[in-house]
């Protein structure tokens, strides 16, 4: 079982606390105030500069398993908002022609600043009906070759290709098995590595495995800054390790999943900042912030030849790990000690280390 304790009353995480207790504070004073005539314009203030003072220091120190937290909060902007608020003149184009039109995954053409570009973002739905449709985020293998078939689309017109990854992973259900869905993503992995237009891939929320790695395959890859981006879940890395899914804290640290980490590997191009106490708290100005990277990125991108951005994108994905050790230390059986070591080939002179107790 996952950990318990999550969030509490008012979609407050847990250690949101003192912020929940100074949030409430200032509601009563301004009740009080409508009720009573009386001014409380100064405590407030100051209710509500001790506010920011505290989650400052509460964001600006998140453990990995905190990230995880607020990656998943449930007003945290979804594919939808992004498509409202960032997306100009968009139009849904549906169904991978072979089985059907997953929900999971969106496909459309719009226009993102000056850009006019083809989106793919993963969905999660945000009513309990939309994300039954959607498999809470999980894509099945008609949802990759959708987007596989719109992206040769976007290549065949010339149009920059933007990605938004938001998912838990790919969806596990026996149908998706029968249907191919570890070939669905590889032949996507092999297929993005040689599209001949700009590929800007930014993670939003949650990138687990193999579900986000198929639609991330582009010349820039970019984070908020409280999302994260792993191999696997932290729940379903402490299952394997410990058996006992309520070691996802300690799993979550030894992943290296959050944006700082990942781009200290060199594995993350950029981060994108996030309002103070996370995307939930201002949708607008985190909207806004992925707006700009993504502008900002294709304008760089559409300066290049198009062999030359094939050949930096191939060089960028073939130097990652490209010699990898793992040394396993054995004084502690019940947390093994795990080191890792990666240089980079030819592209980059970046060495990276990390130890970690899993």
């Amino acid at each position: 079982m996952a950990p318990e304790g999550n969030r509490i009353g008012g979609g407050y995480l847990d250690f949101e606390q003192k912020i929940a207790e100074l949030e409430q504070q200032v509601e009563e004073l301004k009740k009080l105030g409508m009720k009573k005539g009386i001014d409380y314009s100064v405590e407030i203030r100051r209710l509500e500069k001790d506010r920011i003072t505290e989650l400052n220091r509460i964001y600006s120190d998140l453990t990995a398993w905190q990230t995880v937290q607020v990656a998943r909060h449930p007003q945290r902007p979804l594919l939808t908002d992004y498509l409202n608020l960032m997306v100009k003149d968009f139009h849904e184009l549906h169904g991978d022609r072979c089985f059907g039109d997953d929900r999971a995954i969106v496909t459309g053409i719009g226009q993102i600043a000056r850009n006019k570009v083809l989106l793919v973002g993963q969905n999660k739905g945000k009513t309990t009906k939309e994300k039954i449709v959607c498999n809470f985020g999980c894509p099945n293998p008609e949802g990759y070759r959708k987007a596989l078939a719109k992206m040769k689309f976007a290549e065949k017109f010339g149009l920059p290709i933007v990605t938004l990854i938001d998912t838990p992973g790919a969806y596990p259900g026996i149908g998706a098995e029968e249907r191919g869905q570890a070939q669905a993503i590889a032949v996507n992995l092999a297929e993005m590595s040689r599209l001949r237009v700009p590929v800007v891939c930014v993670c939003i929320g949650e990138g687990g495995s193999g579900g986000a790695l198929g639609i991330a395959v582009g010349d820039r890859l970019a984070m908020l800054e409280f999302a994260y981006y792993s191999v696997i879940s932290p729940e379903g890395c402490a299952a394997i390790l410990w058996r006992d899914g309520s070691q996802a804290p300690d799993a979550a640290q030894a992943l290296k999943l959050t944006s700082k980490d990942l781009h200290k590997l060199g594995l993350v191009d950029a981060i994108i900042p996030e309002p103070v106490g996370g995307a939930h708290r201002n949708v607008h100005d985190t909207v806004f912030n992925v707006e700009s990277y993504i502008s900002q990125t294709l304008t760089q991108l559409q300066r290049m030849s198009v062999d030359e951005l094939v050949k930096a994108r191939y060089r960028k994905w073939r130097s990652i790990g490209t010699d990898c050790t793992v040394k396993v230390k054995r004084s502690d059986a019940a947390k093994p000690e795990i080191r890792i070591v990666s240089t980079p080939g030819p592209a980059g002179t970046r060495r990276n280390s990390s130890t970690a107790k899993v």
